[in-house]
């Protein structure tokens, strides 16, 4: 899960800073890039993430029915992933359906709902190599390829700038709340993080 690494002091290099603790707890408890990684352990991340993403795209869905303007400026209708994850669990043999889910604060305004994003969208670019490393595996047996973490394909890198600019200039012109929407992102990750913990990274 990137980082923005743009160097003006602006509302994505607050959010870097102000998340990075929470980004290192959820990339070592994942433990994804580990070259031992083995099926069921890919499975038992794959299973935790559905559950995240199916509960963050639920608050982001409901904000979106109340600010479609807004979501439609940030695409949120090509940003869903959650189905992603199932396809992939189902791609490994694995059930897809999601007996639990984390709580998420509700996403209250389009300022919370560009920081929740900010965790979801931040993870398509670490994704793409996460991608690389997986279809070297040979735990993922022969013919399997999974979705989910590099859903956007050559698009990556675009719809990162987007959600970035579109993000940038909501602070810049006076309509963002730069502190909610922080705020949102590192309830976000918090959340995120603690629901990983239990898969635990390998030694």
């Amino acid at each position: 899960m990137p980082r923005d690494t743009g160097g003006d002091a602006d509302v994505l290099t607050v959010l870097r800073s102000a998340t990075a603790a929470e980004h290192e707890q959820v990339e070592s408890a994942l433990g994804l890039m580990d070259p031992q990684l083995g099926r069921d352990r890919l499975v038992a991340v794959l299973a935790r993430l559905h559950a995240f993403w199916a509960a963050a795209e639920a608050g982001l869905d409901a904000w979106a029915r109340r600010h479609p303007a807004d979501a439609a400026a940030v695409s949120w209708s090509r940003r869903r992933r959650a189905h992603l994850f199932a396809a992939d669990l189902r791609a490994l043999g694995a059930g897809a359906d999601v007996a639990a889910r984390p709580e998420l604060p509700a996403v209250e305004d389009t300022d919370q709902a560009l920081g929740r994003l900010y965790v979801l969208e931040g993870a398509t670019l670490g994704g793409t190599f996460i991608a690389r490393h997986l279809d070297t595996l040979p735990a993922l047996g022969p013919g399997v390829r999974l979705g989910a973490f590099s859903p956007y394909g050559a698009e990556t890198g675009a719809m990162w700038h987007a959600y970035r600019r579109v993000t940038r200039e909501r602070v810049a012109a006076g309509g963002g709340d730069a502190a909610r929407l922080v705020g949102a992102a590192r309830a976000t990750f918090g959340t995120l993080a603690a629901w990983c913990a239990p898969v635990g990274a390998p030694a």
